[in-house]
């Protein structure tokens, strides 16, 4: 029984062991005091204090990621998007699915299931993500027709084509581009050097969807979600 509730972030051992003594632990209605006892997570009734734990072994995670944050698991310098976890949720160990530069904004998939990872991130997948992107530069047609046949990025590879949306110009000091834009990759800095191979300059980047799984606009930036059922069946519908 502790191990199953360590592990969704109850507390330590030696925290559930003082609970399960002091008579706050019961399974399917009983009080049980030995918090090394052997439970059944999947069909026995565990509360603690009278809250109902329910067990599972993976955990889906939606995140509005902020600006200033790293896509990583850990790091010594900068936070992660690790650390805007709560307690329970990071119980879980999920890691970032794929990566958002550290000043890129948007939809971020947590998980601690890697096989969904490993297909999502597959490049055999081709699992398309859309962004929205504020360029510096008139982005034209001709950046359009660029990108639908692929670019050569500045270490020679060529990209696969990806859809380039022109949404609206504004001119301050230069000309501003708004576009939209989906890849089926995800290469280093991919959307900012697509841009920079056709002389532009991305200022502003937000991911707003990977495969079918679109972002929650009400989530503020630096918050998250579970996903909800029907996500989860969106996201598997992308593979």
């Amino acid at each position: 029984m502790d191990k199953v509730l360590g592990n969704l972030g109850y507390g330590s051992r030696t925290e559930l062991r003082k609970q399960a003594k002091m008579g706050l632990i019961t399974v399917n209605g009983e009080i049980v005091k030995d918090s090394g006892a052997h439970v059944d997570p999947y069909q026995d009734v565990i509360e603690i204090a009278g809250e109902r734990v329910f067990y599972r072994k993976h955990i889906y995670l939606m995140m509005n990621k902020p600006p200033g944050v790293l896509s990583a698991t850990e790091d010594r310098r900068d936070r992660t998007v690790l650390d805007l976890l709560d307690e329970k949720d990071a119980a879980f160990e999920p890691f970032p699915v794929g990566r958002l530069d550290k000043d890129t904004v948007g939809l971020l998939l947590l998980t601690n299931d890697g096989a969904l990872a490993h297909e999502l991130l597959s490049p055999r997948k081709h699992v398309p993500k859309t962004y929205l992107a504020t360029v510096e530069g008139e982005v034209g047609q001709s950046d359009v027709e660029a990108f639908a046949h692929g670019v050569e990025l500045d270490d020679g590879y060529m990209t696969l084509p990806a859809k380039l949306t022109v949404l609206s110009r504004e001119r301050r000091n230069v000309v501003i581009s708004h576009i939209s834009l989906t890849i089926t990759e995800g290469k280093f800095h991919q959307v900012k050097r697509m841009f920079q191979a056709v002389g532009k300059k991305v200022v502003f980047l937000k991911r707003i969807s990977m495969g079918d799984l679109s972002l929650d606009e009400s989530l503020p930036e630096g918050k998250y979600r579970e996903l909800t059922e029907a996500e989860l069946k969106l996201l598997g519908a992308s593979l």
